[in-house]
């Protein structure tokens, strides 16, 4: 897995040393990772797979990282873990997620904003917490209301 890891620093150029400290950084986001580096990445569970994307992503040094469905097949508590980290590195690193999700709960509980798309056109849009205060939210997202 570390492999795969390290394309991520490919177009970037860095140094050796520099590498092994981006590596570092990672693997104190995502120890699971560190745990299972000298594995092939196709032998990895769901979430570390996302996990090891993510930290692929991330040596890029991006200022802005799109994910499609992060929970996609994924346990509850990896779900949970893996949106904890997003979080803690929009944070830290202020590194901004784009996210593609159908976890409503979650990604909002975890967002600073949210969109709502109904047929490639955007349905809703507010803060997180305004969209989940909402209570027709479910029945918008659900399609079961007509948005003007």
């Amino acid at each position: 897995m570390e492999e795969n890891l390290r394309t991520g620093a490919f177009l970037r150029r860095p140094s050796r040393r520099q590498i092994e400290r981006d590596l570092d950084e990672i693997y104190t986001y995502f120890p699971r990772l560190k745990t299972k580096r000298k594995i092939q990445a196709g032998l990895a569970s769901g979430g570390e797979q996302q996990m090891l994307a993510i930290g692929r992503a991330l040596l890029t040094r991006p200022d802005l990282i799109l994910l499609d469905e992060p929970s996609m097949g994924l346990a509850p508590i990896i779900v949970e873990e893996i949106f904890e980290i997003v979080t803690a590195l929009n944070r830290s690193k202020g590194t901004s997620f784009l996210i593609a999700e159908q976890n409503i709960a979650v990604s909002l509980r975890h967002a600073h904003r949210g969109y709502v798309l109904d047929g490639g056109r955007v349905a809703l849009e507010g803060s997180a917490d305004d969209l989940l205060a909402r209570k027709d939210l479910r029945e918008i997202y659900l399609g079961k209301l007509a948005a003007s």
